[in-house]
């Protein structure tokens, strides 16, 4: 009885709305041992969950408009011993927090090389080394962690959590749209 080598490797599920990415990362790390799936959206990655049951996870905080905290949260309840990953382009300490509260193991942010993903899903101990900011954060930085605070606490609702903050929707949305700022 001979064994496949497709079998061998570690089940790997990448989920991001980003298909260029997808397909340079998925490559990327088919070529360091994984059987990589694929997914678009959470509809389709509970799909390929149930099917392949992964022995780990990249998941992409915004899918389209959908969280990647949400399926995070199922991933963990489908499998406990799923090594989940946390990739963003949207890095904010509320959605750090809150990925690892409900099982990923690690938080990346874009563009996040192969290595990385591979080196965050290994690891396991925490880092002592790592050195606290030399400076605080800007105003307009921590007025973006506040909203994206009050937004995880609103579970992703903008009305909700425009109501929190005092502030009109549609301002909230303009400030959300846009990108972090620089520290």
């Amino acid at each position: 009885m001979t064994s496949n080598p497709e079998q061998d490797k570690p089940t790997l599920l990448l989920v991001d709305d980003d298909e260029v990415y997808c397909e340079v990362l998925s490559d990327a790390l088919a070529a360091q041992g994984y059987a990589v799936s694929v997914a678009y959206n959470l509809q389709k990655a509970l799909q390929l969950a149930r099917e392949i049951d992964p022995e780990y996870a990249v998941v992409d905080l915004r899918i389209g408009t959908e969280s990647g905290l949400e399926l995070v949260k199922q991933l963990s309840a489908l499998d406990e011993n799923t090594r989940i990953v946390m990739l963003t382009g949207y890095a904010s300490v509320a959605t750090a927090v809150e990925s690892i509260k409900l099982g990923a193991v690690h938080y990346l942010t874009k563009p996040a090389t192969a290595d990385e993903v591979v080196a965050a899903l290994q690891r396991v101990d925490g880092d002592t080394s790592v050195a606290p900011a030399e400076h605080p954060l800007s105003v307009k930085r921590l007025e973006w962690e506040h909203l994206q605070k009050v937004l995880a606490e609103h579970d992703g609702n903008i009305s909700a959590a425009a109501r929190a903050l005092n502030m009109h929707r549609r301002t909230l949305q303009r400030k959300l749209a846009k990108h972090p700022v620089k520290e």
